[in-house]
């Protein structure tokens, strides 16, 4: 299929990719993303940063840093506790451990001044209690439940109470994979994180909104018209959208991509990984939930009405010719097979002539 003009054909319908009719498929492959999630947040749970848990951070600038000499620093100071050690950039260690009292942390900073020969005054720490993290833990919380029914509510009057709900799940279904791919990695969950959950619940419901405005423009009266079921109407919106969401996908995944691959990858700045690593899965699940998820669920929940399966069978009849068969796996597909008593009678109502006598 040639690129050049894809965009067109898929607007005015003369290609299209049968997304809505293949939901089982794609339902069964975010069911078993979903399923990976749970069993990566059940067996190795969320890594939460210092923010979240309490703890002291150690920061050494030094001409020569290495992680195993900062490791062996730590345990000659008598920390025996579980410590994180990571190098930012060429000349700095960043080394996270849990609440200790303030003779270790004193004396982690001496035998770390002692390893890198450098001044302990030039030594960072910083301390954070579990209290002040569990707080930020419950804004989040909120803020996150929050967000939620504010956009549910929004939805439902902007739109309607369907397609509200199609989104949430579509949403919910993004930020759980991405939780469970970070439980996955073993990647820390910083604010940062946070924000970046936070910036995929807009983007996937800005993609699955330009979508399902679509679908309402063309689902508008289609139980007066009888052309097409809401399933078809609603393929058509998928197709009409589908380069834009590509587009749009792409040229964000780009600068995302450069930020975790180029910058926490190759230049070793570590604190951007947090942010860029949630960006660009959220993104990425955030397209393909607004496509094979929202709305085919969308189409799901209308073709359970009576209206629409009383529509479906009116488009059916109008094609001339043709037996409607529903199918209840699918949840209201509207499937056509051209019977066999039809074609051998040709046109409809028109009994088959008998051959003449000589």
């Amino acid at each position: 299929m040639a690129l050049s003009g894809i965009g067109g054909r898929l607007y005015r319908g003369d290609t299209s990719f049968n997304f809505i009719a293949k939901r089982r498929r794609w339902f069964a492959a975010s069911g078993l993303l979903i399923i990976i999630s749970a069993i990566a947040l059940g067996t190795q749970g969320l890594k939460l940063g210092i923010e979240f848990k309490g703890g002291s951070v150690l920061t050494v600038k030094a001409a020569s840093v290495t992680v195993a000499d900062g490791q062996a620093a730590l345990k000659s100071a008598g920390v025996t506790t579980e410590s994180i050690v990571q190098k930012i950039g060429t000349d700095k260690l960043r080394l996270q451990t849990t609440d200790l009292p303030q003779s270790t942390i004193s004396a982690a900073r001496t035998a770390l001044a002692a390893t890198f020969k450098v001044d302990p005054s030039n030594i960072d720490i910083q301390t954070v209690g579990p209290s002040w993290g569990k707080e930020i833990t419950h804004k989040a919380i909120y803020g996150l439940i929050g967000f939620l029914i504010v956009v549910m509510l929004y939805l439902a009057m902007a739109f309607e109470p369907k397609m509200a709900l199609s989104a949430i799940v579509a949403v919910i279904h993004d930020v759980f994979i991405t939780v469970g791919i970070y439980a996955l990695v073993g990647f820390d969950v910083t604010p940062a994180t946070v924000i970046g959950f936070l910036t995929i619940l807009g983007y996937s419901l800005y993609d699955t909104v330009v979508v399902f405005d679509k679908v309402r423009e063309n689902t508008k009266g289609i139980t007066a018209t009888a052309k097409q079921t809401y399933s078809q109407a609603a393929n058509l919106a998928l197709n009409q959208t589908l380069v834009r969401s590509f587009n749009t996908s792409l040229i964000a995944l780009l600068p995302v991509a450069s930020i975790l691959f180029v910058g926490a990858g190759l230049l070793g700045a570590g604190t951007l990984k947090d942010l860029s690593l949630a960006l660009f899965i959220g993104l990425a699940t955030g397209t393909y939930s607004s496509i094979f998820v929202a709305t085919p669920l969308l189409a799901t929940l209308h073709e359970r009405e009576p209206a629409m399966q009383a529509l479906a069978k009116r488009v059916s009849a109008r094609s001339g010719g043709v037996e409607s068969t529903v199918d209840k796996n699918t949840a209201g597909v509207v499937t056509s097979t051209h019977s066999k008593e039809s074609h051998e009678r040709g046109p409809r109502n028109q009994p088959k002539r008998k051959p003449r006598r000589r």
